[in-house]
C-alpha cells in the first residue's frame, strides 16, 4: 500500500508542475527519477522499496478516472490468493490480548525501528475495532462486533486470516497493507489479530 501511495502521489506531483502535454508515460518515469533521486537507503528501508512489484505497478495503471476491469481484478486476486500461506498446525486463532497490543502498535518497518523486533499492524489506523479506543482512522470499514456478526465459523476464521494475511486476494487494488504476504506481520501475529476479530471474549465482540 504504501508503495503505491508515494508513488500516485509523486506521480502527482510530476503531473502538476509540468506542461500538460506531457504523456502519462513520460511523467511517470519523470516521478520514478525523481523519487529515486531523492530517497536514500537507511537502516533497514532501502531503496528496493521503490521497485513495484507486478501487482502494485498494475493497480498504479488505474488511478483517476481510469476503473480497475474485471478480468484484470479477477486476475489479480487469484494471483493473489495463491500467495496465502495459511498454518501448518490448521489453527487460526491465537491469543486476542497479543492480537490488541498488535492492532495498536504502528512500529516495524521505519528505518529508525529494530528490524530484530516483531513489528506492528496499525489497525487503529484505518478502523474502529473497539469502543474503548476513541481514537481511529476511518481508511478502512469498521470492525467492531466483526465475528459477532458474521459468526465464529471456521470459514469465517479462514477468511479473516487471509483478509490479514493479503487483503488484495478479495478487494484487488485494496489500500490495505499486505501483512503476511510482505512480512510487516509473522504468522503468529496474524493469529493473534484474527483472534481480535474472532474470539467472542475479545473487546471487537462486546
Amino acid at each position: 500500500m504504501y508503495k503505491k501511495i508515494i508513488f500516485v502521489l509523486a506521480i502527482g506531483a510530476v503531473f502538476a508542475g509540468c506542461a500538460t502535454t506531457m504523456s502519462e508515460e513520460a511523467a511517470t518515469a519523470k516521478a520514478v527519477a525523481l523519487m529515486k533521486a531523492d530517497f536514500k537507503s537507511r537502516g533497514q528501508a532501502t531503496m528496493d522499496r521503490l521497485n513495484q512489484d507486478p501487482v502494485q505497478a498494475t493497480c498504479s495503471a488505474y488511478v483517476g478516472d481510469k476503473a480497475l476491469p474485471r478480468d484484470v481484478a479477477a486476475s489479480l486476486e487469484k494471483a493473489q490468493m495463491a500467495t496465502i500461506k495459511y498454518p501448518a498446525d490448521g489453527k487460526l486463532l491465537g491469543d486476542w490480548k497479543r492480537g490488541e497490543k498488535i492492532a495498536q502498535t504502528g512500529t516495524g518497518k521505519q528505518w529508525s525501528d529494530n528490524p530484530s523486533k516483531p513489528g506492528g499492524g496499525n489497525c487503529y489506523a484505518c478502523h474502529e475495532l473497539t469502543k474503548a479506543e476513541l481514537s481511529y482512522g476511518n481508511i478502512g470499514p469498521s470492525l467492531y462486533r466483526f465475528g459477532k456478526i458474521r459468526g465464529y465459523s471456521p470459514e469465517i476464521q479462514k477468511y479473516a486470516y487471509g483478509k490479514v494475511y493479503n487483503a488484495q486476494a478479495y478487494a484487488a487494488c485494496s489500500r490495505m497493507p499486505r501483512f503476511g504476504h510482505n512480512g510487516i506481520l509473522t504468522e503468529a501475529q496474524i493469529k493473534d489479530v484474527t483472534a481480535l476479530l474472532l474470539d467472542p471474549d475479545s473487546p471487537v465482540n462486546k
